[in-house]
């Protein structure tokens, strides 16, 4: 079994899982491993010509505001199907492998 890989911010685990998946060096966590209580959609979207279109989260912790820290992709193409229902991080979002 992998040993869990947390997701910090501002003093807060946002996420903590042992089945994340890396994608071009970013950690892809399962939606079900999220504090969702720090995660607010936005209207933010970008395009990547392989895994399709990303969508984001604010995150809100402590008071604090990360804008777009943390994307999804939630109707990936094909080749990106593997990390459909997760997500990733970045903005100074702290990624801890234990």
């Amino acid at each position: 079994m992998k040993a869990p890989v947390k997701a910090m911010w501002n003093g807060a685990v946002v996420a903590e899982s042992d089945e994340t998946v890396v994608v071009e060096s970013n950690h892809y966590f399962p939606v079900g491993s999220i504090v969702s209580e720090y995660f607010r959609k936005t209207d933010t979207s970008t395009h990547c010509p392989w895994k399709g279109d990303a969508s984001y989260f604010d995150l809100v912790v402590g008071g604090r505001t990360n804008k777009d820290s943390a994307w999804y992709y939630p109707d990936p193409k094909k080749e990106a199907k593997h990390i459909e229902g997760m997500v990733a991080f970045w903005k100074g979002v702290e990624i801890v492998e234990a």
